[in-house]
């Protein structure tokens, strides 16, 4: 067994959270315990409760902290893409894609059933999850109007549900992201085409 550290031992919260992370890419999230995640930290199962007060707590924490970390990123595109929303999509495809294939056990927590079905989602974890999304919802609403705004003014215009439309096109990457984390698709370039053919359908959808 690990020889257990003192209790305040640099940022255990964060420690908890990255060791357990492991312990899932490992052993899958029926192999984790807060015990053994204690031991594994070298800590006491009191100290570990004291920040998580059950398994399911934890993993909507990691879970948690997967959302905020898409959402800096994504902002992070924004800033760098913004006077092109054309270049700002493809970029957050492949991003999306990227981050979801670099942190497997993350955005299997932060979409799976563990957590939203099996589980018990916590208020801080919606509100996190929704915030993300909302976020998604606006730059689709940007690009829809950036498209608008360069469109045929002869041309008649066709209504776009904004709302559906980034439901759609999420789902559409999320089912890529299952392929890939899955096993399905490995090639690179496959990937890449993919991700390319991916926002080639969201501009269609999005132009009105």
């Amino acid at each position: 067994m690990t020889a257990r550290k003192p209790y305040h031992h640099g940022n255990l919260h964060q420690e908890l959270l990255e060791e357990a992370t492991r312990m899932i890419g490992e052993q899958g999230v029926d192999g984790i315990s807060m015990r053994t995640l204690a031991e594994r930290v070298g800590v006491s199962r009191t100290a570990a409760y004291h920040h998580f007060k059950d398994k399911n707590a934890l993993l909507c924490a990691i879970a948690e902290q997967g959302f905020e970390k898409w959402q800096a990123h994504f902002a992070q595109l924004m800033r760098e893409q913004s006077v092109d929303m054309n270049r700002w999509l493809k970029a957050f495809v492949h991003s999306y894609l990227d981050l979801s294939r670099e942190h497997p056990e993350e955005y299997d927590l932060m979409f799976g059933r563990p957590v939203w079905k099996n589980g018990e989602p916590t208020e801080s974890l919606k509100a996190a999850s929704f915030a993300c999304f909302q976020d998604y919802v606006y730059l689709i609403r940007l690009l829809v109007k950036e498209l608008e705004e360069g469109q045929d003014k002869g041309k008649p215009s066709k209504a776009i549900d904004c709302l559906r439309l980034a439901q759609v096109s999420w789902s559409m990457l999320h089912g890529m992201s299952r392929l890939l984390n899955d096993g399905i698709y490995l090639d690179r370039n496959s990937i890449d085409a993919m991700s390319d053919s991916a926002v080639e359908m969201i501009l269609a959808a999005a132009t009105v």
